[in-house]
C-alpha cells in the first residue's frame, strides 16, 4: 500500500503509540483487501459502544487509548447505542455493576473526543455526510442507510477499526469506497404494495436472506419515506449482510447512474406470496408481553404517530419506544412524550433491547421492526410478531394478539 509521508509518520510512531497501533490496524486491513492507498475521512460513527458487546477487553482497549496515551480523535465521531438508558438505568432495571462498567466505557470515549449521541440513527440527529464523502461507520442498519440513501461511502466498520479511523483520520481504500463495487448484483422486482414500515421490513428481510452481502437494486418502489428506507436498511442488514442497495428513481446513485446494475444479474420477485411467507414466519397469537418501536431508533415523525395512536388510551402490555435523546427531547417539547407516557408506555433513550441486559420473563413481543423480529428470538428466547404499528398498539391496548395478519 502506498502511504503519504504523514501516514508513514503515523505508522512509525511519530504521533504517538496509539496512533501507531491504529495505523497498524488500518494498514493490515487494507493489505488483506488489496487497498492501494488510504483515504482521508472526517466522519466516524462508532459501533461497539455497548459494554454488553465490548466486555472488559473492549473497555480496557478504549481506556488505554483515552487515559494512558491521551488520544484525541481527528474526526467528528458519533457513538452508537449503548447498553443502558443513561438517565433511567435504575428505573428500567439495569444492574449497578453493568451500569457502572457502561458509564466507565463512555467516559473513555468522551475523553477521546467522541460525541455521546448513543443512537443507531446518527443521520437523524446531525451526522449527515455529503454525497460521495468517504466515512467510517459501523452499525449495520446505519451503514446500509448512509451508503444507499445518502450516497456516502463506507465499509462496515467494527469498533476497533472505527476507533482507528477516528485517531488517524484515515480509512483504507477498498470495498464500497470504490466505484466498481457499488454496482448492483441482483434486481428485485417489487410486485406488491408496500403500505407501511412493517412491509418495507418484510421486503428487506426476504431479500437479505437471498442476497447475503451483495448489492440489491429495487424497482417499482414509489415515494418511500425516510422511515420506510430506515426499516428497509435495517432488515437487509439483519437477515443478510447488505451494506449497500439502490432503489431505482429514489436513491441518489440510481438516479445519476442509469447503468447501476452489473451485467447478467439475477432477478428476484417480491409479491404477495413472498410477503405472506415473512408474515407467517413472524406470527403467533397469545397474550402480549411487550411491544417495541424504534429499531432503529425512532424519528420524531414516528413518535408523533405513536402519540396520536395512544391518545386517551391505556395499555395492558408493556410498550417501549426507543429513540435518541435529541429526538426524545423534541418529543417532550412538542407534548408527544406526555401523551405516550399517560398511556402507560415508556420512552427509552440511548439503548434498545438488542443491546440491553434487562431480560425479563417475556413470551411474546410485537414489533413493526423486521430487525427486532429477527434478533429477539435468539437473544431473549421469545416469540416475535412482525405487524404494523397500528395493529401492535391495538393489541397492546387489548393485551392480546389474535394472529390475524
Amino acid at each position: 500500500m502506498k502511504l503519504t509521508d504523514e501516514e508513514k509518520k503515523m505508522l512509525s510512531g511519530e504521533y504517538g503509540e496509539m496512533v501507531k497501533k491504529s495505523m497498524d490496524i488500518l494498514v493490515t486491513l487494507g493489505d488483506i483487501y488489496g487497498a492501494k492507498k488510504m483515504l482521508k475521512t472526517n466522519n466516524v460513527h462508532s459501533p461497539g459502544v455497548s459494554y454488553r458487546v465490548t466486555g472488559d477487553a473492549g473497555l480496557n482497549f478504549v481506556k488505554e487509548a483515552a487515559f494512558k496515551y491521551n488520544s484525541c480523535s481527528k474526526c467528528s465521531m458519533t457513538l452508537n447505542t449503548i447498553g443502558i438508558d443513561y438517565d433511567k438505568a435504575e428505573e428500567l432495571g439495569f444492574s449497578k455493576e453493568f451500569t457502572s462498567k457502561q458509564r466507565e466505557l463512555l467516559k473513555a470515549y468522551e475523553k477521546i473526543g467522541a460525541l455521546g449521541t448513543y443512537s443507531c440513527t446518527p443521520y437523524l440527529i446531525g451526522n449527515i455526510p455529503k454525497f460521495g464523502e468517504h466515512v467510517a461507520w459501523g452499525e449495520s442498519s446505519a451503514v446500509a442507510y448512509v451508503n444507499s440513501v445518502m450516497g456516502a461511502r463506507t465499509n462496515r466498520e467494527g469498533g476497533p477499526t472505527a476507533l482507528a479511523a477516528a485517531l488517524t483520520g484515515r480509512v483504507p481504500e477498498y470495498g464500497y469506497h470504490l466505484d466498481e463495487n457499488r454496482l448492483g448484483d441482483y434486481l428485485i422486482k417489487v410486485e406488491t404494495k408496500l403500505e407501511c414500515d412493517r412491509d418495507y421490513g418484510a421486503l428487506g428481510y426476504y431479500v437479505g436472506q437471498i442476497v447475503g452481502d451483495k448489492v440489491p437494486v429495487f424497482e417499482n418502489i414509489k415515494d418511500p419515506t425516510l422511515e420506510n428506507l430506515k426499516a428497509l436498511s435495517a432488515a437487509l442488514a439483519s437477515s443478510g449482510a447488505v451494506a449497500l442497495y439502490h432503489v431505482k428513481g429514489v436513491t441518489p446513485e440510481a438516479k445519476i447512474n442509469k447503468n447501476i446494475l452489473k451485467d447478467d444479474v439475477e432477478e428476484i420477485i417480491f409479491g404477495e406470496k413472498e410477503m405472506g411467507e415473512v408474515g407467517r414466519k413472524f406470527n403467533k397469537s397469545g397474550n402480549v408481553d411487550m411491544v417495541l418501536f424504534g429499531c432503529p431508533h425512532a424519528s420524531i415523525e414516528e413518535i408523533k404517530k405513536i402519540a396520536k395512536l395512544l391518545k386517551n388510551k391505556k395499555i395492558k402490555s408493556e410498550i417501549w419506544v426507543t429513540t435518541s435523546k435529541p429526538v426524545a427531547e423534541l418529543g417532550e417539547r412538542l407534548g408527544f412524550n406526555k401523551t405516550i407516557r399517560d398511556s402507560g408506555a415508556k420512552i427509552v433513550t440511548d439503548t434498545c433491547p438488542v443491546l440491553s441486559e434487562t431480560v425479563r420473563d417475556y413470551d411474546l413481543m410485537l414489533t413493526n421492526s423486521a430487525k427486532m423480529a429477527h434478533y429477539a428470538p435468539g437473544l431473549w428466547n421469545l416469540d416475535t410478531v412482525l405487524i404494523s404499528m397500528e395493529k401492535a398498539i391495538e393489541s397492546a391496548i387489548d393485551g392480546y394478539w389474535g394472529g390475524d395478519l
